[in-house]
């Protein structure tokens, strides 16, 4: 049991935190405030590997672990905390295509994944199906050569945007059984976008409901076989949920840092607020709670790669604790920065407004216990 991370691992974490740094945090607020997709941005990390963190590397991929990614995505949340959520599910579907799909997918698309020529969205919840994700109603039909999509997708991250849609869908009976995975082309005809949602934070990456209307798709495109959606769709969510936990860390920390600096700037009563126990506890508790649920993450990211049966558990726990943890630092932060913690000349309220969704995506935290305790009942 090494804690310590090895010479190639704080490489590519120095090599994040410096993008992060320089390309990121730099130019948050403007998108942020501007709701700037930064895509040229986003293909100068790809160029660095961040594309396709977890593809192999026939096709480009950077073949890294699932705890290198839970490294990396920290240090870019650090920067920027919306646009690397959305390189996390970019990587999701990426990894998607290369563990299921077909030679020929892999050839079509991978590359282009790998280094963000093409973006991508996940598609699973729906307007009357979130946290009963197996509950959906969006269909395929066989048509021949083809299926038929109908249906619609909520809250999809790139939706209008992306180039490659990732569609769970049913073409079978009811339940988990009947979902299948098929990928869907931007330019589909049939395939429509809702308008960009106004949301409280992630707002440099666009979220709008994708809508299916006799959408004709080559029976090629789909992923794995028939009936293996919902544990295709499953599987993914094990890695994002550590990838999204990796983001409330690292937007946490950032928070955490800024806070340091600014306690021992800010003075009340004729000295340093640092100087105040009550504070000194609170930072104490900030950075004790988040290393607690950064050791967690990291094993959940080791169970995830070594497809431990209690990967699913770890990783439900790990997304609930860095998420929950997450947000109540950066509160915290607020907190302590006072009034000018509301300002936006304080990068802390963004902070804020971007985490407090990583509570709700990817799984609920309801559903995260509802994960854990099933499991250990059954054990």
């Amino acid at each position: 049991m090494d804690f310590a991370l090895n010479e190639e691992q704080r490489a590519f974490q120095d090599m994040a935190a410096g993008f992060a740094r320089d390309e990121l945090a730099p130019h948050a607020r403007e998108w942020d405030e501007d709701s700037i997709f930064p895509v040229p941005t986003m293909r100068k990390a790809a160029e660095l590997g961040f594309g396709g963190i977890y593809v192999r590397e026939d096709f480009g991929g950077s073949a890294l672990s699932r705890l290198d990614a839970a490294l990396i995505f920290e240090e870019l949340a650090r920067g920027c905390t919306s646009t690397a959520a959305y390189m996390s599910i970019h990587n999701m579907v990426a990894w998607i295509v290369d563990t299921f799909g077909t030679e020929a997918q892999r050839e079509t698309y991978l590359a282009r994944l790998c280094t963000m020529e093409l973006l991508t969205s996940y598609c699973l919840t729906e307007p009357g199906s979130g946290s009963d994700a197996a509950a959906l109603r969006t269909t395929a039909k066989a048509d021949g050569d083809d299926y038929v999509l109908n249906g619609s997708k909520a809250f999809i991250s790139g939706g209008g945007v992306s180039d490659l849609y990732a569609v769970m869908v049913r073409t079978g009976g009811e339940g988990p059984s009947g979902i299948s995975c098929i990928l869907v082309e931007k330019d589909t005809p049939g395939l429509s976008f809702g308008a960009n949602e106004i949301k409280l934070g992630w707002k440099s990456q666009p979220t709008a409901q994708v809508n299916f209307t006799d959408c004709r798709v080559p029976k090629s495109n789909l992923v794995g076989e028939e009936g293996q959606g919902f544990k295709i769709a499953m599987s993914a969510l094990d890695g994002g949920r550590v990838n999204i936990g990796a983001c409330s860390l690292g937007a946490a920390q950032a928070c955490l840092d800024h806070s340091l600096a600014y306690v021992q700037e800010r003075k009340q009563f004729g000295k340093p607020i640092a100087e105040f126990q009550a504070l000194q506890f609170r930072l104490a508790d900030m950075a004790t709670e988040l290393e607690a649920a950064r050791l967690l993450l990291h094993k959940a990211a080791a169970a995830v790669d070594a497809k431990s049966p209690d990967a699913t558990r770890l990783a439900a726990m790990a997304k609930r604790l860095a998420t929950d943890t997450g947000f109540k630092v950066v509160n915290e932060a607020l907190q302590l920065h006072g009034g000018y913690g509301y300002l936006r000349d304080y990068p802390i309220e963004r902070f804020f407004r971007d985490v407090r969704v990583h509570q709700i995506l990817e799984g609920t935290n309801e559903i995260m216990r509802l994960i854990i305790a099933r499991q250990l009942l059954k054990d």
